[in-house]
């Protein structure tokens, strides 16, 4: 079966976009890692590298583009007029972030010369809030998780202190998140041209990851329709935080209640966005649960396998064919065998903080 092209043009207008600010923004590896296929039981595994992403992490991709579109709406032009010159007079970002979204607002912000604020909770490593601040932009810290800094945050803005660019809410048709899913999809547009040029087959299963859900939503528009049969979608969140599991089970958003603790830090989320969640249950998304000790293990796995260096919460989809592997009630609802040609994104580096 032959790739189809990438995604339309809007997914070529962003990677152009971003192409233009840093040439860290250009694609990304895609690896065959076929001593972990070995070792896991299956065909093939692929694996595509976000750690090699400016700033360490697929956030870049939205969090950046997204906070670039907000404030070239409140200034009536393109992205390019923005960037032309330096624009103090732009409102502030602001943002809640578990660090990496935060990392990408601030960005946005350094290039277009104005100012951001970034709402982190408590459990944000002391350096991750060093190299947001690097960026230029303030910090705030929230007690409590990250669903209370996205509150803090969206009651900011509501007060006139500044333009929100979140990467989740309650509004399904929200354009600054619809900004930042269409980001993550230019990572689906290099994952189809890598794959047609390498020659390999299209994958039969495609294991995400997923905080809130835009990450999993994204790729399940932009690669839902090209995967080969069974063609089955996973979404992989924490035991801890299953926000987007409880969302698909029961059909609406759902909060969850305690402090969402999980070695995967950057999925420690109690509430799912609205429009990853529409995308979601339309094309019938599957979600596994997976435990602390399979999110510890998996970075090891990765690497010991011939994959880059990550996280709990970057390695956390393979995670979950870990998890799948193991089970044969899960193998079965998920039709993962011998013959299955999984498809993981490794969606961070590890950073200097030692977080993710």
């Amino acid at each position: 079966m032959t790739p189809p092209d990438p995604p339309g043009p809007r997914v070529e207008h962003v990677a152009e976009e971003l192409q233009r600010l840093a040439p860290a923004y250009a694609p990304t590896p895609l690896y065959d890692l076929t001593r972990l296929a070995a070792r896991l039981g299956v065909e093939q595994v692929l694996a595509k590298d976000e750690g090699r992403r400016t700033l360490g992490s697929f956030k870049s991709l939205g969090g950046t583009y997204a906070g670039l579109r907000a404030l070239a709406r409140a200034a009536g032009e393109d992205i390019g007029g923005l960037l032309a010159r330096p624009r103090p007079e732009l409102p502030t970002l602001l943002c809640a972030s578990d660090g990496n979204h935060g990392l990408a607002v601030a960005e946005a912000a350094r290039l277009a010369g104005t100012r951001a604020r970034v709402f982190l909770h408590g459990g944000v490593p002391d350096d991750r809030v060093k190299r947001i601040a690097a960026l230029g932009a303030e910090v705030v810290r929230v007690a409590g998780t990250y669903d209370d800094t996205v509150a803090a945050a969206a009651s900011a803005a509501r007060n006139g202190s500044g333009l929100l660019v979140p990467d989740t809410t309650d509004d399904p048709s929200h354009p600054v998140v619809q900004d930042v899913m269409a980001g993550y999809a230019v990572m689906a547009a290099e994952i189809l041209r890598q794959t047609r040029a390498s020659g390999h087959r299209p994958p039969t299963h495609l294991f995400v990851q997923a905080g809130v859900g835009g990450l999993a939503a994204a790729m399940a528009d932009a690669l839902g329709s090209w995967l080969a049969p069974p063609a089955v979608l996973v979404v992989v969140e924490p035991a801890a935080a299953r926000c987007v599991g409880a969302a698909l089970e029961a059909g609406h958003l759902v909060q969850l209640g305690g402090d969402l603790e999980t070695a995967a830090a950057m999925l420690s989320c109690g509430r799912a966005s609205a429009p990853a969640l529409d995308v979601l249950l339309r094309h019938r998304v599957r979600a596994l649960a997976v435990s602390e000790e399979r999110l510890l293990e998996a970075p090891g796995w990765l690497l010991e396998g011939g994959g880059p260096p990550s996280t709990p919460s970057g390695a956390a989809g393979l995670a979950g064919v870990m998890a799948a592997v193991e089970d044969l009630a899960e193998a079965a609802r998920l039709e993962l065998g011998p013959n299955s040609r999984p498809l993981i994104l490794v969606t961070e580096g590890v950073a200097d903080d030692g977080g993710s």
